[in-house]
């Protein structure tokens, strides 16, 4: 079969709205100046959209013509290196995804510890932020948790007791592996979320500090998160106010 044909029966078995790069048409090295002539004529077809340089997507037809994904899925080909998650997007278009802000950002911030990711979607800018670990499909979801006690005192149009329950539930839902891997990387992350992550968790298990957190913060520090122990009792226990 040749490369033209390969790349559209391929194309053709995609869902609609998926985005994939040239690494996911599953073809050679050698095959990538036929496969941009094809990937070309596609376009001119219609059967595909260029997202950005390197990346396009299979729109999604309607009645009222065709629609481009969302953003996050837009950024997927970024996120994933040969199958497996290497980002994940944080700052306030995680916090609008959350709930916790209709803020919509100008920017989209990915997180990542192997690369510097930086692109442009649409009008869109993507920027680059160094993640604490090694991100895994096994424990973005956790650093997503904790970006938002780091970034809570700059959360954009939002309560801050609504973040607190938001971020409780979410802990609480969490198996015990997951707690103890949330543990694990909260130790990588600045004393102020170490603290703030320690409070969440004792007010789960009221009576059983995490004491890996609580000994890894300065007992003379105090944490300036600007809420008061109605909205989390135990503050006071993990220097925050």
């Amino acid at each position: 079969m040749k490369v033209a044909e390969k790349i559209e029966t391929r194309i053709n078995k995609m869902p609609d709205g998926t985005t994939f790069k040239y690494q996911g048409l599953a073809i050679a090295q050698d095959e990538y100046p036929a496969a941009a002539k094809a990937i070309e004529r596609l376009i001119k077809k219609g059967l595909i959209n260029r997202a950005s340089t390197g990346v396009f997507y299979k729109p999604k037809k309607t009645a009222f013509g065709n629609l481009k994904p969302k953003e996050e899925e837009l950024l997927k080909p970024y996120l994933f290196e040969d199958g497996k998650r290497i980002a994940y997007i944080t700052g306030t278009s995680l916090y609008n995804r959350m709930g916790l802000t209709t803020q919509v950002p100008k920017n989209i911030r990915v997180a990542s510890r192997s690369k510097r990711i930086v692109t442009k979607i649409g009008s869109i800018q993507v920027k680059p932020v160094k993640s604490y670990v090694d991100v895994t499909n096994d424990n973005y979801y956790l650093m997503e948790l904790l970006d938002v006690l780091k970034d809570f005192k700059t959360i954009p149009d939002t309560e801050k007791s609504q973040v607190i329950k938001f971020v409780l539930q979410k802990i609480k839902g969490l198996a015990n592996k997951e707690k103890k891997e949330l543990i694990d990387i909260a130790l990588k992350y600045p004393p102020r979320v170490r603290a703030f992550a320690g409070a969440i968790l004792n007010e789960i298990n009221p009576g059983k500090p995490v004491l890996d957190l609580k000994k890894s913060i300065n007992p003379l520090t105090i944490y300036e998160f600007g809420i008061n122990k109605k909205q989390l009792p135990n503050i006071e226990y993990w220097n925050i106010r």
